[in-house]
């Protein structure tokens, strides 16, 4: 059993860690994303109308920072797997590295095929019809469009589609 003195530190730091310093309302893009990717939600007008200009540049933002990071993974693995390349005389080292390269290149597919969904999210913004369900064409919702912004279904639609996933298979 731990000693009063062990779990005392560990509290603190836990509510050390839960206070943040208020973010301001009207910061700017830059100061609304860190360089993971994070954003700030975004914060809506009382009567403020669905998917306006203000809420679709939100999302462009998002999109856009996020096709950004994935292009520059994309790059850094290219010039990984160059510097990397070695014709090892042991086979054991060349599995190794080869297994190692699959792997990149499988995560390098999902990141592809990722993309080509934020293109399409970026399509929809332009011809204005993102953030619509394309089933049912309500509003999708911006906490789910923030929490996956390629989102092309509701969340109704959205789950009665998995069910019938799991029907079939």
């Amino acid at each position: 059993m731990p000693s009063k003195e062990s779990a005392t530190p560990k509290k603190t730091a836990a509510k050390k860690a839960v206070k943040k310093p208020a973010a301001s309302k009207k910061a700017s893009a830059e100061s609304r994303l860190d360089g993971a990717g994070h954003f700030a939600p975004f914060v809506e007008k009382k009567g403020e109308e669905y998917m306006n200009k203000r809420m679709q540049e939100h999302f462009r933002e998002i999109l856009s920072n996020w096709k950004k990071e994935l292009m520059e993974e994309v790059d850094r693995t290219v010039h990984h797997m160059q510097d990397e390349a070695a014709n090892f005389p042991d086979p054991n080292d060349r599995a190794s590295q080869e297994s190692d390269f699959t792997m990149e290149l499988r995560t390098r597919d999902r990141e592809r095929k990722l993309l080509k969904k934020i293109n399409e999210s970026l399509e929809l913004l332009d011809d204005g019809e993102f953030g619509y369900c394309e089933s049912c064409g309500i509003e999708i919702g911006l906490r789910r469009l923030e929490a996956r912004p390629t989102a092309t279904l509701c969340i109704d639609c959205k789950t009665l589609d998995e069910i019938r996933e799991k029907q079939r298979g």
